[in-house]
């Protein structure tokens, strides 16, 4: 294992996080809060460091293997967490909290132990929404833009930080090139967005703050009432469809702004899938809605909920948690689904349920017709049986650790419904949840917040890469 490699690679890393402080230390500045210092004061804790570690590490020039990969992306997380967790609790929030906050930001799962949020100081406000937009692409392929300057490759790290099928193909035949392409349409999207978000009624620093949320599939929000607060169609309309674009794979957004290739969009299986998830939650909810008699939501709401919980997000524009108990699990179990691969949402991801789908319905084929020819397609093409085992066998591994958390979380004297849907908003990276955590999740006993900083955490490296850390193999020459 190459460690000071891997020590000048974090510090650097760490390095270009330090900087993101100056962000909300400007608008601390500009609306002239109590919170200068704070920020001021993390960036040197940080940056100081950061600058030691990297000189003394500088001439490491050994390239890195799968197995330092994996480490470097699961310590940057946590490590992230920790650094990012500085401001908050200099702000007068315990330690438990403040890690659990910045966890929360940075793996954009949108969980919150803050209550208050329109009384807080702007720069405060900005740097919770600025953690989840750095989250949301991931810093490492931010990194791996500028890898050349680092003396080392990553396509390791790129590899390992965005599974599933965008990490299958190259959009680009460099990878500092495709890291490049994915940012440039993150940063396209956030700023129209934005520009969105302020014509249709929000202030210059409400648009910008939500456009990072938004975007990133986070869901922090400036308000207590999240966008309820704004109680408008037309932002909600916004938020909507922008949360809609960051659930879709990258890859399409690649192909049809890089290649010209719109056409995408309308042929790909999992986007149709994902799309087909969500109507049909949006349908059976206003159907139950009926047939309960219940009046208080609206289509309006529905429709706005699906779609915030659907994709990960966690926007809220109404207390859904006061909703038929049928219509709130219908929500959280279409978040367990999840977002499209390849996109900065969260879940166990559509293309995954959509081959586990496919194979069961091959393998009720083969049971019937024992002598049949059944092939495993998704749209046009074939998918071979070893991925259809790897994917059953994530989601068994999912399951595990879905009744383990479940468990220790109980074990803390929460109720059934609060902790599991606790446990089910935080691996999923959704963030709110019902019961006891429907607002936010300042109830929660120290130990049951630690519990859903690792559900945070698996869930955004989407379990594996983090488990694998724990195997004898792994550590073995």
């Amino acid at each position: 294992m190459a460690i000071k490699p891997l020590i000048n690679l974090f510090s650097i890393l760490v390095m270009l996080f330090s900087f993101s402080l100056l962000a909300p230390f400007a608008v601390s500045l500009v609306y002239k809060d109590s919170a200068s210092n704070i920020f001021l004061l993390t960036f040197l804790i940080i940056f100081i460091p950061s600058v030691f570690s990297w000189y003394f590490t500088r001439n490491a020039q050994e390239e890195m293997g799968v197995k330092d990969g994996f480490i470097i992306i699961t310590l940057f997380w946590v490590v992230l967490s920790a650094a990012g967790s500085i401001p908050f609790a200099l702000s007068g929030m315990s330690l438990i909290d403040s890690f659990f906050e910045s966890m929360s930001g940075i793996t954009t799962t949108g969980a919150t132990v803050i209550k208050g949020l329109d009384l807080m100081p702007e720069s405060i406000l900005f740097y919770r929404q600025l953690l989840q937009w750095m989250g949301g692409m991931g810093l490492i392929v931010l990194a791996i833009a500028v890898m050349p300057l680092l003396g080392i490759g990553g396509g390791q790290l790129y590899k390992t930080e965005i599974p599933g099928a965008l990490s299958d193909q190259k959009l680009t035949p460099r990878i500092k090139e495709t890291a490049q392409a994915l940012w440039a349409i993150y940063l396209a999207l956030t700023a129209l967005c934005a520009m969105m978000y302020f014509i249709m009624g929000m202030t210059p620093f409400d648009a910008i703050s939500h456009s990072l949320s938004t975007v990133s599939i986070g869901g922090f929000s400036t308000h207590d009432e999240s966008i309820g607060y704004f109680d408008s169609v037309a932002i909600e309309s916004v938020c909507m469809v922008f949360m809609l674009l960051s659930a879709l794979s990258y890859a399409l957004h690649y192909f049809a702004l890089y290649k010209k290739k719109p056409l995408k969009y309308f042929y790909d299986s999992e986007l149709r899938f994902f799309i087909s998830i969500l109507c049909l939650v949006v349908a059976l909810s206003v159907l139950i809605a009926y047939l309960v008699g219940y009046n208080d939501a609206s289509f309006r709401q529905i429709l706005f909920q699906s779609v915030s919980i659907v994709s990960t997000t966690g926007f809220v524009s109404t207390d859904y948690s006061a909703w038929p108990t049928a219509i709130t699990f219908l929500l959280l179990i279409g978040a367990f689904i999840g977002a499209c691969s390849g996109s900065v949402g969260g879940g166990i991801k559509s293309w995954r349920v959509l081959i586990m789908i496919n194979h069961a319905k091959t393998n009720i084929i083969r049971l019937v017709h024992p002598n049949a020819v059944v092939s495993l397609k998704i749209g046009s093409k074939a998918v071979d049986d070893k991925v259809a085992e790897s994917v059953w066998g994530f989601f068994s591994i999912y399951v595990i650790c879905f009744m383990l958390l479940l468990l220790s979380l109980l074990a803390t004297g929460m109720d059934f419904e609060s902790a599991f849907s606790a446990i089910g908003a935080c691996l999923n990276n959704l963030g709110p949840g019902l019961g006891m955590v429907s607002e936010t999740y300042g109830s929660v006993t120290d130990f049951g917040k630690g519990v859903l900083a690792l559900a945070m955490i698996l869930g955004r490296l989407e379990i594996f890469t983090l488990l694998v850390l724990f195997t004898t193999v792994f550590w073995e020459k």
